[in-house]
């Protein structure tokens, strides 16, 4: 069975994101005001072959555990659907 992940990966809280600080100081220079934070992650698409939903899950976890977040610097969510 067929089925799609949604996954997100952020900087966790405590740690500084640049990337995110600049682009929420330079807000202003395209009048956007009231801004206070922009946190900059990343977002995964990921289609997968698997026997259950229950199993879709487990192989997405192992795989933000192990490859696409870095748990020392990432908290990773993420949601399984069947493929339509």
């Amino acid at each position: 069975m067929k089925f799609i992940a949604e996954i997100d990966i952020m900087p966790r809280k405590e740690l500084l994101d640049p990337q995110g600080k600049t682009v929420a100081n330079n807000m202003k220079n395209i009048d956007i005001t009231g801004v206070e934070d922009v946190r900059i992650g990343k977002h995964i698409s990921l289609v997968l072959e698997a026997e259950s939903e229950a199993d879709a899950n487990e192989k997405v976890e192992t795989a933000c555990k192990k490859i696409l977040a870095n748990g020392i610097m990432e908290t990773f969510a993420f949601q399984v659907a069947p493929a339509e």
